[in-house]
């Protein structure tokens, strides 16, 4: 297959909801569909220990939640389908907003019952700053939830995305019988824990059939409600889908494998192929002969007994090869990797080659950073993966003094990671943790534990926020640091930081040292 063949049958996209939406389970009925696993693992169930494939740290087992983007791909209708599936949880939208650079389009899940919730409106954000394409899937038919015009438009005003369905239900809940492919004017029927080959297709829906299959009621309220949409809404128009301009709907369950096959088809047809990446320095075409991919994810110990760290590199143009030198443009060094990996969630195989679109795995031993570029020898810099401002805040302490270098190593490895920054006071060189949501607190101190062996405790600081700070003076830069040396530290990378207890207290030094600038993002 040709380099340009290899590139056009590249999807990435990554899977985005509140927590609880369906999400994983979505994603899990997708592997299903690509034969990339052979049976489904309960999120949520207790009784039985399987577990979803794409949850695969010890943590989110126990707590039924995905704490980690996992990266997993599989193949179908010859395409190559790589999900990027995202914590929903707002603790960790850190790990979701970097994700979100590594995709070219998305899949936004709402529950029936719930609506829009705020964690989707923050995430939606973020993907219509990027203009990412979306699409939208409503999960839990199945279960009395809100009428799908309702829903549309909720999600129209409230995720401000002009809506387009391409697929609608026939009732919900105990009513509950199918959904109407609009895309392929066919009607899928659902028996409740049926298989999808059993339903039964009806593609004219003035046909008496329809009246047999779902009852009088049910299908004269289809034919209602599929005449409103053809009267308000346009024909879909590919185009519009890939500039952002209307997101396609679809409604089905994903626990019951139902609807997950008609948005798939229509995703594999109209979804982007690799698309150009934007550096400092200029823009990427994924069809440039030179390779170059940025690292937007790091993942300690992944397999415990290995210890192994692994950087996640999003490929973006050339192909990318095994043994093969590439310069890692901030260190200024050559590197090659005998064992770039692929993944099917925390299963990995090693990968001879690897096209635009791909996510490979790096080993590595302490080399790279989020954000870190890696190219044939140009100096390209890949913009928009910030750290944030963390918001929660808490001194971090050795309680136990014969693990010191343990609970050192633990720390370092996992602020690599990007979940968490460590901030080192000037004065008394205290180590304090900043988070963007308290859930992290609590994941740090079990990975210390269970992955290093080393125990830590916390102890409360009040602190407002955390901000970078820089200034172009020397003099008054040096009158800064003296004054506020009490407010000072170094992140992990001996940048300085300045730590405001206060919201008044950071206007204050703001307006007492009108020539240092405050910065809010580590990407400045």
């Amino acid at each position: 297959m040709s380099f340009k063949e290899e590139i056009n049958r590249r999807k990435t996209f990554g899977i985005v909801s509140h927590p609880d939406a369906g999400k994983t389970t979505l994603t899990e009925k997708l592997l299903l569909f690509g034969g990339a696993i052979q049976e489904a693992g309960a999120v949520k169930s207790n009784k039985i220990k399987k577990t979803a494939t794409s949850d695969f740290m010890e943590i989110e087992k126990q707590r039924g939640i995905s704490v980690a983007t996992s990266v997993m791909g599989f193949e179908y209708k010859g395409m190559k389908i790589n999900i990027l599936d995202t914590p929903g949880h707002k603790d960790f939208a850190e790990d979701t907003y970097r994700t979100l650079t590594a995709v070219d389009s998305v899949i936004v899940v709402i529950d029936v019952a719930k609506g829009v919730e705020e964690q989707t409106e923050k995430l939606v954000e973020v993907c219509r700053m990027r203009n990412t394409p979306i699409i939208v899937f409503i999960n839990k038919m199945d279960r009395e939830g809100k009428e799908a015009f309702d829903l549309l438009d909720e999600v129209e005003q409230k995720l401000n995305l002009s809506v387009l369905p391409m697929s609608w239900p026939v009732g919900m809940g105990r009513r509950f019988q199918g959904v109407y492919n609009l895309h392929e004017r066919k009607l899928v029927l659902f028996r409740a824990h049926g298989k999808q080959e059993d339903s039964i297709e009806i593609t004219d829906l003035n046909s008496e059939e329809l009246d047999k299959q779902v009852g009088d009621a049910a299908a004269k309220e289809l034919r209602e409600e599929v005449k409103l949409i053809r009267e308000v809404y346009p024909e879909f128009e590919r185009e519009d889908y890939l500039e952002a301009v209307v997101s396609p709907v679809f409604f089905g369950s994903a626990i019951n494998n139902f609807g997950i096959k008609e948005m798939l088809d229509v995703f594999v047809d109209i979804a982007p192929t690799p698309l150009p990446r934007q550096t400092e320095e200029r823009e990427v075409d994924p069809f440039e002969k030179n390779m170059t991919g940025f690292v937007f994810k790091i993942h300690a110990n992944m397999d415990p007994r290995h210890r192994d760290r692994i950087a996640f590199m999003r490929i973006c143009s050339g192909t990318f090869e095994r043994n093969t030198n590439y310069l890692h443009v901030r260190q200024g060094k050559k590197m090659k990797f005998p064992n770039p990996t692929t993944f099917m969630a925390s299963k990995k195989s090693v990968v001879d080659e690897a096209y635009p679109g791909d996510v490979v795995g790096l080993y590595d031993s302490g080399n790279f950073k989020i954000g870190d570029t890696m190219t044939e020898g140009e100096e390209l810099h890949f913009k928009g993966i910030p750290s944030f401002s963390p918001e929660q805040f808490r001194y971090v302490d050795n309680a136990d003094p014969m693990k010191q270098k343990q609970l050192q190593k633990g720390l370092v490895q996992l602020m690599d990671e990007g979940v968490a920054q460590l901030f080192t006071k000037e004065i008394n060189n205290r180590k304090i943790i900043g988070t963007v949501g308290a859930l992290q607190f609590e994941v740090i101190q079990y990975r210390l534990k269970h992955e290093y062996g080393a125990s830590c405790r916390y102890e409360p600081v009040h602190l407002h926020k955390a901000c970078w700070v820089s200034c172009d003076d020397a003099v008054a830069m040096r009158e800064f640091e003296k004054r506020r040396k009490k407010d000072l530290a170094k992140d992990k990378d001996g940048n300085l930081v300045f730590l405001a207890e206060s919201a008044w207290m950071l206007k204050m030094a703001q307006d007492n040292h009108p020539e240092v600038q405050f910065h809010f993002t580590s990407e400045f």
